[in-house]
């Protein structure tokens, strides 16, 4: 009775996997068959019950059973899968006659290649990355850098004003003056990069938004020679060996002495051509021994401590190490302009 028992179940089995027509079909006879709560693993629970010689044959027919029907639901499920396949295939072919996409790309912006450069020469020497607010109050910006109200300097950083004591910053010098003020009177050598700002006209050379690195140290026995020695590596590591710079006295109310800083012309190694107007030399930098009122106004001794300091237009640089004519170009985002720099760069 037994085996007659388990035969129907194995025949209706085959019977209802061979006319199941999906996936979710076959699972709801899994379900039915071979789960827990099936009619083959409930007789198998209740062997125990059957007489010593009957249950090891009983035990062996249903394992097969089960075998057979879980290898039957296996390959029924292959068989559907394949046949869905085949049906997706024939219902999504693909026109390979059609052209593929094409994606530009372009390379990195110059300025940002000039930036990290710039920035990566100046941690090589042991000095630190310091940021600030892009707008500023007018005691950071102006006077705690020796340019009190009224004074005449204001006029060459005529900028954007949000209110009378508030305005988007002109140089980066600010983040030098919050600087000092949190180091109460300690040894700094930092750099500054960021955007700045000032009301100009855009054309070729101008923009209202530039960007700078400037420089700050201050320590004990500071002087002149520290600062040629620094711009001197910083020309040598950005614009080749061959490089010199020279000093030009200059004017900038945060600094005294001030100087402007030239590089010689790698059109002409020095000689004189039409890209240096004949002097051999181009403008790059400026810079300068900090003012004792800085110090002062930022909590330093000016008789116990000194320093230097300097200005980078990353732009001017950018221009000058890849030949670019227009310095709106590196704002521009046109792929057309990143893509003959990618190899440079």
């Amino acid at each position: 009775m037994a085996n007659e028992n388990m035969e129907k179940i194995y025949q209706e089995a085959q019977s209802e996997i061979a006319s199941s027509e999906s996936n979710e079909k076959l699972q709801e006879l899994r379900v039915k068959f071979l789960a827990k709560k099936s009619i083959i693993m409930t007789m198998l629970s209740t062997l125990g019950q059957l007489p010593p010689e009957e249950r090891k044959t009983v035990g062996q027919k249903l394992n097969e059973i089960k075998n057979l029907i879980t290898a039957a639901i296996d390959a029924k499920e292959k068989e559907l899968s394949a046949k869905e396949l085949a049906k997706k295939l024939q219902k999504e072919t693909i026109d390979i006659s059609l052209p593929g996409r094409n994606y530009n790309v372009g390379g990195k912006n110059p300025f940002h290649v000039v930036k990290d450069e710039i920035t990566d020469i100046f941690l090589s020497m042991g000095f630190e990355v310091a940021d600030g607010p892009e707008v500023e109050t007018d005691l950071y910006n102006f006077e705690l850098l020796n340019i009190p109200k009224d004074h005449p300097a204001r006029d060459m950083q005529d900028t954007f004003y949000i209110d009378e004591n508030t305005l988007l910053r002109t140089h980066t010098s600010p983040v030098q003056a919050r600087t000092m003020e949190l180091a109460k009177g300690q040894p700094i050598r930092i750099i500054c990069p960021g955007k700045t700002y000032r009301r100009d006209d855009d054309d070729a050379t101008h923009s209202h938004q530039f960007a700078q690195i400037e420089g700050l140290v201050i320590d004990k026995d500071i002087n002149i020679g520290h600062l040629k020695a620094t711009l001197e590596l910083f020309a040598k590591k950005m614009f080749g060996e061959k490089r010199e710079i020279r000093l030009r006295p200059s004017y900038f109310p945060f600094t005294e002495p001030s100087v402007e800083v030239d590089i010689t012309c790698a059109n002409c190694d020095g000689k004189g051509c039409s890209m240096c107007k004949g002097t051999g030399y181009i403008e790059i930098l400026g810079g300068g021994m900090v003012h004792p009122n800085v110090l002062k106004m930022n909590g330093y001794d000016p008789d116990q401590y000194s320093g230097f300091a300097f200005g980078i237009g990353i732009e001017r640089v950018a221009i000058l190490r890849y030949g670019i004519d227009d310095i709106r170009k590196f704002y521009q985002n046109d792929i057309r302009f990143l893509r003959q720099y990618k190899k440079k760069a």
